[in-house]
């Protein structure tokens, strides 16, 4: 019809790895900006050095289940997945993890902790397109909705599986309102006085986990994903990080990540590094959580 829309969505990301002299230690940071005005470079830098300090001692542990504690990019790479599956139509049809004996998982309880998983084109500092614009059409997305308004869309709302991502074809065919994926993603309700360092002092023995990379799909009706940690895997004893530990290959569920969270931090904007070619727009809390698989050891150094 020769009607436009248009957004203006500056986009940066900035990604560091460090590593001591003799290239046995290493660790990654990274974040994302509108204009690189709120970079702190030297403060990325001192966390950087904090942790090549903390591998100085290297302990080498088996696979096994770990309580384990979450950097927010770390749960970024399982929440950011979760909501890419989160399309309504391969539920309805019963080819995902949110379908169940002929229907959805909507309404289902994940956890007790009031967990909101959200996106939301008007939230303060990642803000993004308040329509639809895709060059092609999926599950999630259809060529056909391009233009149209999208508003706050709640995956989960205070630990129950609250909407699915519809296209205007899909909520039209399953009596749904339409609920179009948005460019940004939050878990908020930890509590907002604790830290990742407040965390850590909760765990008796386990593990920091700081970055991951390479996350596959194993089970789509699971939502198993397997990866590996990358950069920076850190063994606590008594509430203390005392040495860095080999790298692991994992196998989690991002759903599983909610539901064992024993402990969640304040909510801060973050980036994905498994994500962040396609999506730099997230803000997650450090999450501890019980029986996280380290399922092989990794020779990745």
């Amino acid at each position: 019809t020769g009607l436009r829309r248009r957004w203006v969505q500056p986009t940066g990301t900035l990604e560091v790895n460090a590593k001591s002299a003799d290239l046995s230690r290493s660790s990654w940071a990274g974040l994302s900006t509108a204009d690189f005005t709120d970079v702190d470079v030297l403060a990325m830098s001192i966390a950087l050095a904090d942790r090549l300090g903390w591998a100085r001692r290297r302990v080498d542990l088996p696979p096994g289940r770990y309580d384990t504690v979450l950097l927010p990019t770390a749960v970024a790479d399982f929440m950011v997945y979760l909501a890419w599956s989160a399309g309504a139509r391969a539920a309805h049809e019963g080819r995902s993890a949110f379908a169940t004996g002929g229907g959805t998982r909507v309404g289902e309880r994940l956890t007790d902790r009031r967990l909101t998983l959200f996106g939301d084109p008007a939230e303060a500092g990642l803000e993004c397109a308040p329509f639809v614009q895709t060059p092609h059409s999926s599950d999630e997305v259809a060529v056909f909705d391009n233009g149209a308004p999208a508003g706050r869309i709640e995956l989960v709302r205070d630990g129950v599986i609250s909407q699915l991502i519809q296209t205007r074809a899909s909520a039209a065919e399953y009596g749904a309102p339409f609920t179009p994926a948005v460019d940004n993603l939050v878990l908020a309700g930890g509590d907002e006085h604790r830290t990742t360092v407040d965390l850590v002092a909760g765990v008796d023995r386990g593990l920091l986990v700081t970055s991951q990379w390479y996350l596959r799909e194993v089970d789509p009706m699971t939502l198993l994903l397997t990866g590996l940690t990358r950069d920076g895997v850190f063994l606590i004893e008594h509430g203390e990080i005392t040495a860095a530990v080999n790298n692991f290959r994992f196998n989690v569920s991002p759903l599983d990540v909610l539901r064992h969270a024993v402990d969640v931090g304040r909510t801060e904007r973050c980036l994905s590094r498994e994500w962040s070619d396609w999506f730099t727009r997230s803000a997650m809390p450090s999450i501890r959580m019980e029986g996280f698989h380290m399922s092989s050891v990794s020779q990745a150094q």
